[in-house]
């Protein structure tokens, strides 16, 4: 049995077929792929250490950070989950100075296929990493935006018309019916079409670029069988998880006595063993 320790981070990706998971990546952890099939074990030591300060924490908020950098980093705004929210202009961002490096920045807006098709946005460098972590089995560009505001009020307008969230456990539960993205992108711009307009009179013609001919990514996930039924295990409610490791998707390990939510438990100290 081989053992690893350290606290939980958001596991690294590699878009491959299928995609390539590493769990406890800065600790030297293993690829999750290769131990399909295998017994894993994940103990809880009680322990959780800020995501950003390190500093231990009674209790951990917005998936890994203490209550102090909860309160004061930008990160853990509300206008991250709610981009059309943005404040900088008015002078009461938390850190102007992180804001520049990833709010005033190129963003794409994108359509998905996760649960059901779905429309997101993201930092245009963290493609294709944003679609994993969501679970996607397609992804098509629709729009490059100059910020992540702009981007916030692009996703807004066509959230009218398809959805913007995932049924994380539809998702987990098998790949979702093929859709055919680039029929619903067309579909989208032309219902969208006066509000984009409007866009482009507030905001100038070159905050908002118009993708036509953006190529739709395909992706495959690490799966041996789907659970018919989604149970989560806690951390919170039970320090120890152990099953048969039957599949990865998005941040979920997926045992075979319920699913784990990696990025949930950013921060939570870990113990990691692997049987037969």
């Amino acid at each position: 049995m081989t053992d690893w320790h350290g606290s939980l981070r958001k596991m690294t990706t590699e878009l491959a077929d299928p995609v390539r998971y590493t769990v406890l990546p800065d600790e030297g952890g293993p690829c999750l792929n290769d131990l399909l099939g295998k017994t894993l074990s994940v103990t809880f030591t009680g322990a959780i250490h800020c995501v950003a300060c390190d500093r231990l924490t009674k209790k951990s908020f917005n998936q890994g950070y203490c209550f102090p950098c909860f309160r004061k980093l930008a990160a853990c705004d509300s206008c991250i989950m709610s981009p059309e929210k943005c404040h900088l202009a008015e002078g009461t961002c938390r850190e102007p100075e992180w804001a520049e490096t990833h709010c005033q920045v190129p963003h794409i807006v994108y359509l998905s296929n996760t649960s059901s098709v779905k429309v997101g946005i993201t930092r245009e460098t963290q493609l294709p990493t944003r679609w994993i972590d969501q679970g996607a089995t397609q992804a098509k560009p629709i729009a490059r935006v100059q910020t992540r505001y702009q981007s916030g009020l692009l996703e807004v307008l066509c959230a009218k018309e398809v959805g913007d969230r995932t049924a994380w456990q539809t998702m987990l539960k098998g790949n979702g019916e093929p859709q055919d993205l680039e029929k619903i992108r067309q579909h989208l711009m032309a219902t969208c079409a006066n509000g984009v307009a409007d866009l482009k009179l507030q905001h100038g013609e070159s905050a908002f670029e118009l993708l036509e001919d953006a190529p739709e990514t395909q992706i495959d996930y690490p799966v041996l069988s789907w659970p018919e039924k989604v149970k989560a295990h806690n951390f919170d409610k039970q320090a120890h998880v152990e099953g048969t490791l039957m599949g990865v998707k998005g941040q979920y390990l997926m045992l075979d006595t319920g699913v784990l939510n990696i990025r949930k438990f950013g921060g939570y100290e870990v113990e990691i063993k692997v049987g037969t």
